[in-house]
């Protein structure tokens, strides 16, 4: 069969694909983010079961490359039956062209574009036709044409999963498919943040000459096209290898269980995981994780919140001082890992502001960052719960009345708002927030004079503080508080910003330009509103959406969820370090404490100052799902699997003790069952609330 000898394009891309994936895995395996080392038998493990996984799943994806070499034909341009198939073909754009079909029923650019594809092989068709003796040279260009495509596939994946893995520490998880959802966005930020000629004009030179090599090697292939008879015994082994491949990659893909996660990470094949990613952006979690009865849940969910009763969280919170109806501004800060200030041990002094102010307010520092993304953080300090499984409430179809901080704001008579330089479409925010009583200012209600500097995420967080200060001028003319969310996007890649305001460039494109450009925004904003008659009756929450990166050796890097967070209200606050072990969610109802506020609360989140507050923090991934308590950080997760480590301190010398951050997470043989089931009892609960609406307002 001519399928599958030497010359046969579908052995030439096989041998690219293997290969490219093979220079791909040495490439990560020795990256600087793969912050781990790995015994002889573990890289053996990557490579083989590497090569395995993609040996098969190039058997899947080559079913484009089949269908195309399928209807390679010479006898579909013989007399009479070339022009009937023309005459289908010119009767089908004429169709699609002037009356209703499916593709308007989807409406945007889908018409054009099968208008478009329809008329191209509509025009090829007739040119193979109409002018025989030029088949062969327009057969060979064709062909050419495709090959590159299939070519730049394999090579442009590989570069797309390089960076991703720069970015992230991982293959294509949850956050690629959202970048198909937000093409606009993603694709301006990679513009912005990469050499982009360069770099497209180097993968173009790559592709040409392969795609030449593999051409070259297929002309006995062209001269001599498969038989009718071939192309039934090929489609049959295709077909059989196929079937056997859908079956056996899902078995090998679970092999992926090693202890070490760069290991699991590297063995995997990238199209796979995204593939997986993009199936499973909800996970039921009586189905994938392991379970309690209902009943038992709740019974240790009331041991942690004091006055909650049956299979709910609401309780009454009531504080026995008069309520201060104080202004609240929260500021999450974009990407600030603690590690960037002073006191954590950084050397750079990139945020001589924060740490300054740090010494001023009330700090935070043991809290730690529910995830590793921006919807996370805005869903822990919004909704004050647990991180559910697979996508952030903040982006799914049921986001909306939910219970909220914001609901909290304005049954005590405030105006509350959100603030983001961005677009809020962006990740669903305008959706979610609109969705929960906020209004909204993001870019589209800038003027064009108000932008004096922009990048594909936004206007400058200087850009946006000049215009929070306008908002909250107008809002203290109602002689009504305010709470005010503000959202920051200037320490993202690709860290541009306006020239001349720090010593760093943002030419530069670093990240360490980023977070002192956001640090030094940070002190204008703070400027401005010292200046204004409300601020002595302000109280400013600080902290970050989550850390910079989230890659490390274990499931859960701790140190990559430590987050700095601060309270700031001078005269009213007393400068202070709450060493105290917390969660994100536990911000807001702090918060909320320090005001005297009594409420009916719904919140998972705790006032950490409260008597009854038991110190723990959870920390997950879009699967991993983890309780820190008592020096255990207890891990769940799909396939029910449950794991513990014991969180040993590794000291530094130069940090002072409440600030140090790092543990070594050992993997504990024999598990804390009482820790387990609290766990367990957090992230179920959590979700069964929120499956039956019980944490709508």
């Amino acid at each position: 069969m001519n399928y599958f000898k030497k010359y046969s394009p579908v052995i030439s891309l096989l041998f690219l694909f293997i290969i490219t994936n093979f220079i791909l895995r040495l490439v990560l395996l020795f990256h600087p983010i793969t912050q781990s080392s790995f015994s002889l038998m573990e890289v053996v493990k990557i490579f083989v079961l590497g090569l395995f996984s993609d040996l098969l799943v190039y058997v899947i994806g080559s079913s484009f490359l089949w269908l195309y070499l399928l209807f390679l034909s010479n006898k579909k341009y013989y007399k009479p039956w070339g022009y009937f198939i023309f005459g289908g073909l010119v009767l089908l754009i004429l169709y699609v062209s002037f009356f209703n079909t499916i593709l308007n029923e989807y409406g945007g650019s889908l018409p054009e574009i099968g208008i478009s594809f329809i008329a191209l092989k509509t025009l090829l068709f007739g040119l193979l036709l109409f002018l025989p003796k030029y088949q062969k040279t327009l057969r060979l260009i064709l062909f050419s044409i495709a090959i590159f495509i299939f070519v730049l596939v394999i090579v442009q994946n590989a570069i797309s999963e390089y960076f991703f893995w720069n970015e992230f520490g991982v293959r294509y998880n949850f956050i690629a498919v959202d970048y198909l959802v937000y093409t606009n966005t993603v694709i301006g930020n990679i513009m912005e943040s990469y050499p982009v000629i360069p770099l497209f004009t180097g993968v173009g030179l790559i592709t040409g000459i392969i795609t030449y090599l593999i051409v070259k090697r297929s002309q006995p292939f062209l001269n001599y096209l498969p038989t009718f008879r071939d192309k039934i015994l090929g489609l049959g082994t295709y077909a059989l290898l196929l079937t056997l491949s859908l079956f056996a990659v899902p078995i090998i893909a679970k092999q992926g269980n090693n202890s070490n996660v760069y290991v699991n990470e590297l063995e995997a094949n990238g199209i796979y995981k995204f593939y997986t990613a993009f199936m499973n952006n909800e996970l039921a979690f009586d189905k994938f994780y392991k379970t309690i009865p209902n009943d038992e849940a709740f019974v240790l969910l009331q041991k942690q919140l004091a006055g909650t009763n049956g299979g709910s969280t609401l309780r009454t919170i009531t504080s026995d001082s008069t309520e201060l109806h104080k202004n609240v501004v929260l500021i999450t800060i974009e990407s600030l890992s603690e590690d960037f200030m002073t006191e954590y041990g950084n050397e750079k002094h990139i945020t001589p502001f924060l740490d300054a102010l740090a010494d001023k307010s009330l700090q935070f520092t043991n809290l730690y960052a529910v995830g590793n993304r921006t919807v996370r953080g805005l869903e822990a300090v919004t909704l004050c719960l647990p991180p559910s499984a697979a996508e952030s409430v903040v982006k799914r179809v049921d986001n909306k009345n939910k219970y909220s901080t914001g609901n909290l704001f304005k049954q005590k008579g405030y105006a509350v708002k959100y603030m983001y330089g961005g677009d809020a479409f962006f990740d669903n925010m305008g959706d979610f927030f609109g969705g929960n009583g906020y209004d909204i200012i993001d870019k589209n209600n800038f003027l064009p004079e108000e932008i004096t500097f922009a990048n594909i995420w936004g206007v400058c967080d200087e850009d946006m503080y000049q215009k929070a200060i306008k908002e909250m001028n107008r809002e203290a003319q109602q002689n009504k508080p305010f709470f005010n969310h503000i959202m920051t996007v200037s320490n993202h890649r690709p860290f541009t910003y306006p020239e001349g305001k720090i010593d760093i460039s943002g030419t530069a494109k670093s990240r360490n330009g980023g977070v002192k450009y956001t640090d030094y925004a940070l002190k204008q904003f703070f400027k401005m509103a010292e200046e204004q008659p409300w601020f002595k009756n302000t109280v400013f929450v600080i902290l970050a959406d989550h850390c910079a990166s989230s890659s490390g050796k274990t499931e859960l890097p701790l140190d990559k969820y430590r987050i700095p967070a601060m309270v700031y209200a001078p005269g009213f606050i007393a400068p202070k370090h709450v060493k105290t072990l917390m969660s994100q969610i536990d911000v807001m109802p702090t918060l909320f404490g320090l005001l005297n506020f009594s409420y009916e609360s719904k919140f998972f989140g705790q006032d950490v100052f409260d008597k009854n507050y038991q110190p723990r923090a959870f920390v997950a991934t879009y699967q991993d799902l983890g309780m820190i308590k008592d020096n255990v950080l207890t891990v769940i997760s799909p396939v029910k699997k449950v794991k513990q480590f014991q969180l040993i301190p590794q000291v530094k010398p130069q940090i002072k003790q409440e600030f140090q951050t790092h543990f070594e997470e050992k993997p504990m043989t024999a598990l804390r069952e009482d820790l387990v089931k609290e766990t367990i009892a957090y992230y179920q609960s959590s979700a069964y609330l929120l499956k039956h609406k019980k944490l709508n307002k």
